[in-house]
């Protein structure tokens, strides 16, 4: 295992009508701007149920975070917070909006020229604090320091990560999850599949505790994903899918061993340059890179096929049916895994991606070797 520090100050709410508890959560006498996406919280009476709990407070609001949410909007929002001297960031909403918030927190107090150079690693020494209304499980921000973000004028989409954005608490109602679409609900469980698998399906390193951690995530994704999409009001199907989303990117999982984030990288080109879902391009991309890494990654695939997937055989056949297997799951999610499906020359994304990389000089990988001809060979393997 190799050495780690891990520290998690979140504080999670989790389970039925916890929302209520929001007004003891956010510090007493803050001045509060909720951030949200579109007009699910407004249809579904969770905005309700937040202004309710927040009656005592002076709140603004703020609608519009779009999914995969871009700079220009959140800029809108960073005016906001310093025109009304908020002092208290609530996030309601999925990864994107959490996400979102992240960077409204941080850019509201930089003191630099352009709030983008904190997405290509300008220093955060200050950022607002923030709180969470989980209702779209996937990306884990909710219990994580990171945020992703992308810049529509520049067809960019980066990330960012540090202590100061970790949410005080984070509320996790599965109600609020019972009116998500199909497509965000598959979304959601294909997102955080594939985030336990960056940091599982790359080498040993004796670690045998966050192996069957890893694996005990993924086999209840497997079991859970088709149940909630068969049964969207099963509370107990989607406490269990909520609480994978959320472990599977909280800091457990990767600590004491080594992650390869390859697929995340190449992915947040997709949709920088076509607009897929981000758990669209996770899905046609993992199964290129375990496809490209077959050799480097082969001990850990077989053990992902004979864990969670139950296959028996010699270990070359496990560890392709495991891709196999992955891929068939997700396209029973109604996932697409092909560029094509998404109606995506091939060629051309494979081309402009390459070059992007080049441009960055980025080495992609748990052993920093995909460079830009293995990320388009990657791609051109995904048509």
């Amino acid at each position: 295992m190799l050495n780690f520090t891990l520290q998690n100050p979140v504080k999670v709410v989790f389970g039925k009508d916890t929302i209520a508890r929001l007004a003891k959560l956010v510090p007493a006498g803050s001045r509060v701007l909720v951030t949200y996406g579109g007009g699910s919280v407004k249809k579904n009476g969770v905005l309700d149920q937040v202004r309710l709990a927040l009656s005592g407070f002076a709140v603004t609001e703020f609608e519009g975070i779009e999914p995969n949410p871009r700079f220009e909007t959140l800029m809108k929002a960073v005016d906001l917070v310093r025109q009304d001297k908020i002092d208290f960031l609530l996030a309601v909403g999925g990864g994107s909006v959490i996400d979102g918030t992240k960077f409204i927190a941080a850019a509201a107090r930089y003191q630099g020229t352009d709030p983008w150079d904190l997405l290509k690693g300008a220093p955060l020494t200050e950022a607002l604090p923030l709180g969470c209304v989980l209702t779209l499980p996937a990306t884990g921000s909710e219990m994580n320091m990171y945020a992703v973000v992308s810049r529509e004028a520049s067809h960019e989409k980066l990330g960012m990560g540090s202590p100061l954005l970790f949410p005080l608490f984070s509320v996790l109602d599965p109600q609020t999850t019972f009116s998500l679409p199909p497509r965000q609900t598959a979304n959601g469980v294909v997102d955080a599949f594939i985030h336990v698998c960056e940091n599982y399906v790359t080498y040993p390193v004796n670690s045998p505790l966050q192996d069957r951690q890893a694996e005990a995530i993924l086999s209840t994704l497997v079991e859970e994903g088709p149940r909630v999409l068969a049964n969207p009001e099963d509370y107990a199907a989607r406490a269990n899918v909520m609480w994978c989303a959320t472990q599977a990117l909280c800091g457990t999982l990767s600590a004491g061993v080594v992650g390869d984030w390859s697929t995340h990288g190449i992915g947040h080109e997709l949709t920088a340059f076509y607009g897929l879902d981000h758990a669209q391009t996770l899905a046609v991309v993992l199964p290129g890179v375990w496809r490209h890494r077959f050799e480097a990654k082969k001990e850990k695939l077989t053990q992902f096929g004979r864990r969670v997937w139950g296959l028996s055989g010699d270990a070359e056949t496990v560890a392709f049916d495991a891709i196999l297997r992955t891929e068939a799951f997700f396209e029973g999610l109604k996932i697409p895994t092909r560029l094509g499906a998404y109606k995506i020359d091939a060629t051309e994304a494979a081309s402009k991606i390459a070059e992007r990389f080049a441009q960055r000089g980025a080495h992609l990988g748990e052993h920093q070797d995909l460079g830009p001809a293995e990320v388009k060979d990657i791609l051109l393997s995904r048509a």
